[in-house]
């Protein structure tokens, strides 16, 4: 699968290797789906990761009560389904703990510990050149430039996390993380602690917080979707996906809200705004998800958990907020989401916008030139990457065998050639 040159050090101060298949950038969900895909089409691949394990987000980047927002039937990836055993909602671990089966049925041994660094198509050779540098042990700083055909980037677009200025934050003394760091709210027992967003993981760091007998203010500084995780006893997004089948978008969205009014009631007068345009076509178009609630309302309801407008600035222990409100708080949470690295390392800009994502909205964002593919930026979760998983290997799958079949026919007729002027 792979072929490698040493270079003279005097020319330059890297291995090089050729990659027989694809080069795929990350090992999380989407790269995992992407090289069982091939497996199956029969392309070997190499799969690229700066983390230590497969799914680094999910290992490392996540608190300890998370479970997946959807049903485990809309998360699994390409043939492959979860243990039956598993709940409805798996855990962080089960999750994690099928992501390593799945990485083991399909034989999947990504590179660890290289991190790309760059990535350009060569138009000499007409082939892409991955720069990569070690980050562990005694290969540590070590480069390799992997030359390959195909390049599939699976980074997400959740490679990096997002971190806002805010005016005297520096002067506030007290502790500041980002939510990709927050693992229980046992450290903040009988604390004030400033929430800031209120997606998902805010609303799940918020009620955590409060479960474990601390004071959260959960900021929210524009309007959201809160919807119920389920209705009469079936998951929402499921509810919403057969409706999709029959009824339009806008017609859909109606029925999502008028639901949530009659199960969730008046949100706003807690001081959650919800959004002009519905749910499902704020998630198609701008790639918003709505809160799906687990309990985080009826803390807001109780007083629990207080809701705050924007921040002003930050002081010594304290927080001014927009409306004027000074709050006394111990420490801060920064649920203020991720954004995708694609930017920083591959130079490519017809593909890929400036923002990291395709500039082709799904389904066809999937497929670039030059053997350029990306996959998990759909904005549509692990379904999504699923599709783009699936797309990327019949398509790559479809060049190989044919060209593959014209091998060995050009290989036979050379053999007809030398049998006839041998006799």
């Amino acid at each position: 699968m792979v072929q490698t040159f040493d270079h003279d050090e005097g020319f330059l101060a890297c291995r090089c290797i050729w990659v027989n298949g694809p080069v795929i950038v990350g090992a999380g969900p989407s790269g995992l789906a992407v090289s069982a895909g091939l497996k199956k089409q029969g392309v070997p691949s190499i799969i690229l990761e700066r983390a230590n394990c497969i799914a680094s987000l999910w290992q490392n980047r996540t608190y300890d009560r998370l479970k997946l927002h959807l049903p485990k039937q809309f998360c699994q990836l390409p043939n492959f389904s979860f243990p039956q055993n598993f709940p409805e909602y798996p855990t962080k671990d089960q999750f994690i703990h099928y992501l390593e089966s799945y990485a083991r049925h399909f034989d999947i041994n990504p590179q660890f510990n290289e991190s790309v660094q760059s990535a350009k198509y060569d138009e000499t050779c007409g082939l892409w050149r991955v720069r990569t540098v070690s980050t562990s042990g005694s290969t540590r700083g070590d480069e390799v430039e992997y030359i390959c055909r195909w390049l599939v980037v699976a980074t997400g677009e959740n490679a990096e996390k997002v971190v806002p200025e805010f005016e005297g934050l520096q002067e506030f003394g007290g502790h500041v993380m980002h939510a990709c760091d927050y693992k229980s709210g046992e450290n903040y027992r009988g604390k004030h602690v400033l929430v800031v967003g209120c997606g998902n993981s805010g609303m799940e760091v918020s009620l955590d917080l409060c479960n474990h007998n601390s004071t959260p203010s959960m900021v929210v500084r524009s309007s959201v979707h809160v919807l119920p995780r389920e209705v009469l006893g079936k998951s929402t997004f499921e509810l919403a996906v057969l409706m999709m089948k029959w009824l339009p978008l806008w017609v859909v969205d109606k029925t999502l809200l008028v639901l949530a009014r009659l199960i969730l009631g008046n949100i706003e007068k807690y001081g959650l705004k919800r959004p002009s345009m519905g749910p499902l076509q704020l998630k198609n178009t701008q790639g918003k998800t709505p809160v799906l609630d687990i309990g985080t309302l009826q803390k807001i309801r109780s007083g629990e958990i207080k809701v705050v407008p924007g921040i002003k600035r930050f002081s010594r222990g304290r927080v001014e907020l927009l409306n004027g409100e000074n709050l006394q708080i111990d420490s801060v949470i920064l649920a203020t989401g991720y954004c995708s690295n694609v930017p920083s390392w591959l130079k490519e800009t017809e593909f890929f916008s400036k923002d990291g994502f395709p500039k082709s909205p799904f389904p066809n964002g999937w497929k670039g030139k030059a053997g350029l593919y990306a996959v998990g930026f759909t904005k549509r979760g692990l379904s999504g990457a699923s599709l783009d998983a699936i797309r990327v290997a019949q398509d790559i799958g479809q060049i190989w065998k044919e060209e593959t079949k014209h091998k060995k026919q050009s290989a036979a007729a050379c053999h007809r050639r030398c049998i006839s002027h041998f006799f």
